[in-house]
């Protein structure tokens, strides 16, 4: 089957190039391992939030319906993200998972288990969040105490009776221990101190002052993107900052290892017996599976300008810090994806 362009992926960047490549007279498909759209969302811990309000959470061309300054529920975005495919009308297919992409002239092969797709334009969609990223020494922790990556984390009848450390101080680390914290012990591990800003100023959207001020529109280059890239993520809301105060949340360092098989140690020596352990760790990037040479540089990352590679016709989108703080979120996937479609089109339509 022949395509001008394949889609690897169906989440919000995905969605977004469909938005734009509806405009053209390109054949297009778009193709994911899932089982519905959405389920990136829905798979999430239940009490996810965001902390971008409805007015900052919209895909191009359609907006998020609700109170624009309210937030959603993960439940509602997988909602919205299955409808905005209903509403345009964009090719997919689920169920496929490419397992390899490989370059035969100008144009592209890719292979899923079962069947094979010809395109002349390859957009990489999947995202940063892939495979999740958890330390060695878990491996050794006694298999009484429950451990679960955050991706896989729903709610607490999951685990044990008794303490939980969470280890990562990241957005999703940290509403879970917070969450957590009203009814159990609650430890987590930090590598460096939290850095809050408020949800909204003056009963605004941090969002809108963030865009008003132009910092939402900064770019990996700028010394304001720059800034950003170094610090991190930021925490949005203090209540995690309180609970901290009143030691319902107690810090700890970074966990480092594993001490007779049931004390976790840290990087100030200080060691502690616990019941459960929830790693909000991140992901890890693997893109061994696109099988072309020159893709990624000595580091190991990809090479590429705001997406476009040095391989013609070889595109991603989604990743952190594409181009702004938001490529990977749904509030910035709408810039990336129009400008890589603006690529194309020139590509594709030369005079």
């Amino acid at each position: 089957m022949f395509y001008d362009v394949i889609i690897v992926g169906a989440g919000q960047s995905a969605l977004s190039m469909g938005y734009f490549l509806k405009k053209t007279k390109l054949s297009f498909l778009i193709l994911d391992k899932g089982s519905r759209i959405g389920n990136t969302w829905r798979n999430r811990y239940d009490s996810l939030v965001l902390f971008t309000p409805r007015s900052y959470s919209s895909l191009p061309g359609l907006s998020l319906e609700g109170n624009p300054n309210g937030f959603p529920t993960k439940d509602e975005v997988a909602d919205y993200l299955e409808y905005y495919v209903q509403f345009f009308k964009l090719p997919f297919r689920m169920n496929t998972n490419i397992t390899r992409i490989i370059k035969e002239g100008s144009l592209f092969r890719l292979f899923s288990e079962h069947e094979s797709f010809t395109a002349r334009n390859i957009i990489i969609a999947t995202g940063s969040y892939q495979y999740p990223n958890i330390p060695s020494f878990s491996k050794e922790i006694d298999k009484d105490i429950m451990q679960v990556h955050s991706s896989q984390y729903k709610n607490q009848s999951q685990l044990n009776s008794g303490s939980v450390l969470v280890v990562g101080g990241r957005n999703s680390g940290s509403q879970i221990a917070l969450e957590l914290s009203d009814t159990r012990e609650t430890y987590l591990s930090i590598s460096h101190d939290i850095q809050y800003l408020p949800l909204t100023i003056a009963r605004r959207s941090i969002f809108w002052w963030l865009d008003k001020l132009g910092i939402l529109k900064a770019d990996n280059k700028s010394f304001i993107g720059r800034k950003l890239q170094s610090k991190g993520d930021i925490l949005f809301g203090d209540e995690l900052k309180k609970n901290i105060k009143t030691n319902k949340v107690k810090i700890k360092p970074r966990a480092i290892d594993v001490r007779e098989k049931n004390e976790i140690l840290f990087q100030d020596k200080t060691n502690l017996k616990i019941n459960n352990i929830i790693w909000a760790t991140g992901f890890i990037q693997d893109f061994n599976w696109i099988d072309i040479p020159g893709l990624l540089n000595s580091y190991g990352t990809i090479n590429h300008i705001r997406g476009i590679t040095n391989i013609k016709g070889l595109y991603f989108l989604g990743l952190p810090w594409q181009h702004r703080r938001g490529s990977s979120l749904l509030l910035g996937v709408g810039d990336d994806a129009e400008y890589l479609y603006q690529n194309i089109l020139a590509t594709n339509f030369k005079a």
